[in-house]
């Protein structure tokens, strides 16, 4: 069976998604033609059969022909183009585990730190955040074995493993010089969260942060919650898919077409240039139609590109960042004997414009450069009030701003540092918000003056 998938070139363990129904095997061609077609030359072979045996018999170190196959099929693979390759065993599976957004785990998000595993933050309802795991702390040891020296892969694959095995970890909290502490836990089935979401002000915020098998069902449950919060005061969302890699197909799809009533979403078009897969838009806003902003920038990759250019190019909702990654080819997976695959590209993707963003990318509608904003000091001005014999406010809500504090000396600049998606200190996402409560104020009906009584004459 051959699955298909769309990610990005610097992702190592990529996504995938099945292979559509409309790609079925060319029809027969005529019998005689066919040894054309299919014959491989001999010369070739030769070539690459010579090549083999001289290494084999004359490199300075053994070789096995396992070895020199394989480095002979990942040669021959990632010299095509970036995205096709080889997946062995591990990565095949490591993979599978991705596309599932599921696996048998502790359920805490991790990075490496200074050779330990240190805790970003645990996943909600799972062993890690039943055990009381909190961020910044420090994973030492795993069943006993010290963690300095592994890579984060390595580690990660140690806490992973089969559900309802017993795995023990040494946890350091707080000061260096505190006491660390041992953690027994029972794995479980750990599905991954690729969207969150929370309000900011009267807007719903969503970030997406990959395409998996979870990512739809995580978007329904996440514009649930923030229309429950929010109710009528709900004025529109963004939706965040900056430093978003890819992933499955028709996750990409779903996505867009949650937002979409109708129309193409996207196309992809094989070797001859002849359309092998259409997806259109089906009825339905999951968003009620509401105002949208889609936050992009340069790791805004394939899968991402798709949702961001279907809903550019049907209008559906203002693009804010900046250039893309520009990734617009689609790659299949091909199972190979002993649990290994082969990836290797297969069409390219279009918009539903028509367009190809490989190598180019999808430009916003409004760029919008990551910056950090400082408030300027400015030495205090006369004002109406200030002038003898002004006239004072005569509405109930007619008081005098307070008196702003003199400027102190301006504080020494801080190393620029890249925001965090999401943070307090995101401008790009205070642009795209003050976009929507902005074409929020033209959408309110303008306020009535009061009604005046209404005087009847009457002739006496």
């Amino acid at each position: 069976m051959t699955q298909k998938y769309v990610s990005a070139a610097f992702m190592s363990l990529v996504l995938m998604a099945p292979l559509p129904v409309l790609a079925q095997p060319p029809a027969a061609t005529p019998a005689k033609a066919a040894p054309a077609q299919n014959s491989v030359d001999e010369r070739a072979l030769n070539l690459f059969s010579e090549v083999f045996e001289r290494v084999r018999g004359q490199y300075v170190e053994k070789m096995t022909d396992e070895q020199l196959v394989k480095a002979a099929i990942e040669g021959m693979l990632t010299s095509l183009d970036p995205h096709s390759s080889f997946l062995d065993t591990e990565d095949f599976a490591e993979m599978q585990v991705q596309t599932r957004g599921e696996f048998g785990g502790l359920g805490i998000e991790v990075t490496l730190e200074n050779g330990y595993v240190k805790v970003i933050s645990p996943i909600d309802d799972t062993p890690a955040a039943r055990a009381g795991f909190q961020s910044g702390d420090l994973i030492t040891q795993i069943d006993g074995e010290p963690v300095q020296g592994l890579s984060l892969k390595q580690a990660v694959e140690r806490m992973r493993g089969p559900v309802g095995r017993p795995i023990k970890v040494m946890v350091r909290r707080g000061a260096a010089e505190a006491a660390p502490f041992e953690v027994n836990l029972t794995r479980e089935v750990i599905k991954s969260q690729p969207v969150k979401s929370r309000v900011e002000g009267d807007v719903g915020y969503i970030r997406i942060t990959g395409f998996s098998r979870q990512t739809q069902p995580g978007l329904e449950k996440a514009v649930q919650t923030l229309q429950q919060q929010l109710g009528n005061r709900l004025i529109g969302y963004v939706v965040d898919l900056r430093n978003n890699p890819g992933g499955l197909l028709d996750q990409a799809v779903s996505v867009a077409d949650s937002f979409l009533d109708k129309g193409n979403i996207v196309s992809t078009r094989g070797r001859d240039g002849v359309e092998t897969q259409r997806f259109d838009a089906t009825s339905g806003d999951l968003t009620k139609g509401l105002p949208m902003v889609v936050l992009v920038n340069g790791g805004s990759a394939s899968a991402s590109e798709i949702v961001a250019g279907a809903l550019q190019d049907q209008h559906r909702a203002v693009l804010m960042g900046t250039q893309t990654f520009g990734k617009g080819s689609v790659q299949t997976i091909i199972p190979l004997p002993d649990q290994k695959a082969m990836k290797i590209t297969t069409a390219r993707y279009y918009t539903p414009s028509g367009r190809s963003i490989q190598a180019l990318g999808v430009t916003p509608d409004i760029t919008v450069e990551q910056a950090k904003l400082e408030q300027v000091s400015q030495a205090p001005g006369r004002k109406e009030s200030d002038l003898r014999g002004a006239l004072s406010n005569d509405t109930p809500r007619g008081q005098p701003p307070a008196a702003a504090p003199a400027p102190g000396p301006a504080p020494a600049p801080a190393p620029a540092t890249p925001a965090v998606p999401g943070s307090a200190e995101d401008y790009q996402l205070r642009r795209a918000i003050d976009l929507l409560v902005g074409t929020s104020l033209f959408r309110q009906p303008p306020a009535q003056p009061p009604a005046q009584p209404r005087v009847t004459k009457t002739a006496g």
